[in-house]
């Protein structure tokens, strides 16, 4: 397989760490829930039970030796605590009696580093590199190390595209995006001289969120900021793919 295959259908994919199967994921974002009843006085059930069972079947599914949250695993910036440290917990536990937990830390991850630590593996911050493929959240400029891997994965963009009818109706999908990277804007954003750099063509790519209910970046649409640092200035020619696998071809035009 490639180095990074999306399972159809789904926002994750399998990578090919080097001698090991991993499950990636990216933007769990576990307790959304409690954070849009007091940020905004939305009321939503917990999705709790139903993400936790829909990453277990995802590794049965995968037949993955490691699960890979690429940032955002839980969604209060601070100390986890109340129903999402609860749901962490239980996801911690669950996931981990099966198979070890490596989280690309994300901005939103500094209290969950801290509380799940001694049971999950946490990068740096600007990621790190497994085999050929390089993980980070993106939040943050990628390493020298995570650019030197032949495919770069991360979350943080939760990529959506707005999709219109002829009749003048749309709706909103969430969606991949893969292309590969200028060397020349890493070098500048990390204070170096691009023939410092060991680079290998790297082809990024750019997770959907794996929680549904985190909203996104439109990507096609106009106007609608990008998140990481590097985005789109470093993105040479991006496609986009829905989830079903349809290619729509460059994300401007779609």
């Amino acid at each position: 397989m490639t180095a990074v295959e999306p399972l159809p259908g789904e926002p994750a994919a399998v990578a090919d760490f080097g001698g090991e199967r991993a499950l990636v994921v990216a933007d769990v974002h576990c307790g959304i829930e409690t954070a849009l009843r007091y940020e905004r006085g939305v009321e939503l059930a917990s999705n709790a039970d139903s993400r936790r069972e829909r990453l277990l079947s995802l590794l049965d599914r995968s037949r993955a030796d490691r699960l890979v949250v690429l940032g955002d695993l839980g969604h209060r910036i601070g100390d986890p605590r109340g129903d999402e440290r609860e749901e962490l917990e239980t996801l911690v536990d669950a996931v981990t009696a099966r198979v070890p937990l490596t989280l690309a830390k994300g901005n939103h991850d500094g209290g969950v580093a801290a509380a799940f630590g001694d049971r999950v593996e946490v990068t740096p911050g600007d990621g790190a590199r497994f085999g050929d493929v390089g993980v980070l959240h993106g939040h943050t400029w990628p390493s020298e190390a995570v650019l030197s891997a032949e495919t770069v994965c991360v979350g943080h963009e939760h990529p959506a595209v707005k999709l219109t009818d002829s009749v003048g109706g749309s709706r909103v999908e969430q969606a991949w995006l893969r292309g590969s990277l200028d060397s020349a804007a890493f070098a500048e954003g990390l204070g170096v001289d691009v023939s410092e750099l060991e680079w290998n063509d790297p082809e990024l790519v750019v997770f959907p969120a794996f929680n549904d209910r985190s909203g996104g970046t439109w990507v096609n649409v106009e106007g609608q900021g990008f998140l990481a640092p590097f985005l789109p200035e470093a993105l040479v020619d991006g496609e986009a793919y829905l989830l079903d696998g349809t290619r729509l071809g460059d994300y401007r035009r779609v």
